[in-house]
């Protein structure tokens, strides 16, 4: 069955407030502009990569429980299989396996797949301090990433819009799947134009997050969902906004998909045909 619905803030169930790591309306600014503007040198996308994270190590873990919003639902409705294979891709600092709770014990392996070899420092030693025995942090790029065995999870949280080839990311997530596995993304995006069946986008919004792909090298796109619902089957889907840390009247649109490969359906290395 499909769930697809805007679950706009006012609907969704409040947390507990926490204080603000970062320090009200100037540290905002600050770690904002770190975020955005953050360092991107480099030949190559592993080298940007690396260089970004790097720079925003000392922060990163608490910067983003301000601006990575959906994480914590995603991975909530997400069915942990008994003795399954889970792969996060663009996991960072492995913080996102907190959202399992004990759950993350009935996996028989999880394996987080990232390009900054400062992330995978900080992963392993997330790892190491949670004990968890059945979840490895590699190096690697989820346009190719091979597994020795079909997955029956495979995420990406905020990781899409750091992906240049992000369609091929998609693709390779299709492939590693086994028939009925599941795909769940949460992530920044605007809509197209002409959105319908999805959420519709203003100009301002749609303009807004296209441009930043030339400042930040975060590739926000509007094919995003409608690439995702070609390939999967969608089980649940929710497009809304979130806050963007402390800055008043300041909201980013993101969205969360669970998606299912068709059951029978064989894995194969080109996806349909697209648009580059």
């Amino acid at each position: 069955m499909t769930s697809s619905h805007r679950c706009d803030a006012k609907s969704q169930t409040p947390g507990a407030k926490t204080p603000d790591p970062s320090g009200g309306l100037f540290g905002s600014i600050k770690m904002g502009w770190k975020v955005v503007f953050g360092t991107k040198r480099g030949a190559t996308h592993q080298e940007r990569i690396e260089a970004y994270y790097q720079s925003q190590a000392s922060f990163y873990n608490e910067s983003r429980k301000r601006i990575l919003h959906g994480r914590k639902e995603l991975w909530e409705q997400l069915p942990v299989p008994d003795d399954g294979v889970w792969i996060d891709f663009g996991g960072g600092t492995a913080s996102n396996f907190e959202f399992l709770g004990e759950s993350i014990g009935r996996l028989s392996k999880v394996t987080l797949v990232d390009l900054s070899d400062t992330m995978l420092k900080m992963a392993r030693e997330h790892i190491a301090r949670n004990a968890w025995d059945n979840v490895t942090a590699v190096k690697g790029d989820a346009t190719c990433y091979e597994a020795p065995m079909q997955v029956d999870i495979i995420t990406f949280s905020y990781a899409l819009t750091m992906i240049p080839n992000w369609f091929d990311a998609i693709d390779n997530a299709f492939k590693l799947l086994k028939p009925g596995g599941r795909i769940g993304v949460v992530d920044f995006y605007v809509s197209r134009k002409y959105a319908k069946p999805f959420r519709q986008h203003s100009w301002l919004t749609r303009n807004l997050g296209m441009f930043g792909r030339d400042i930040n090298n975060i590739f926000v796109s509007p094919d995003h969902l409608p690439y995702l619902a070609q390939r999967f089957e969608t089980e649940n889907l929710c497009e809304t906004f979130g806050k963007f840390a402390s800055l008043p009247l300041f909201r980013t649109p993101y969205y969360r998909f669970i998606g299912r490969k068709p059951m029978g359906e064989v894995a194969r290395d080109d996806g349909p045909e697209r648009a580059e």
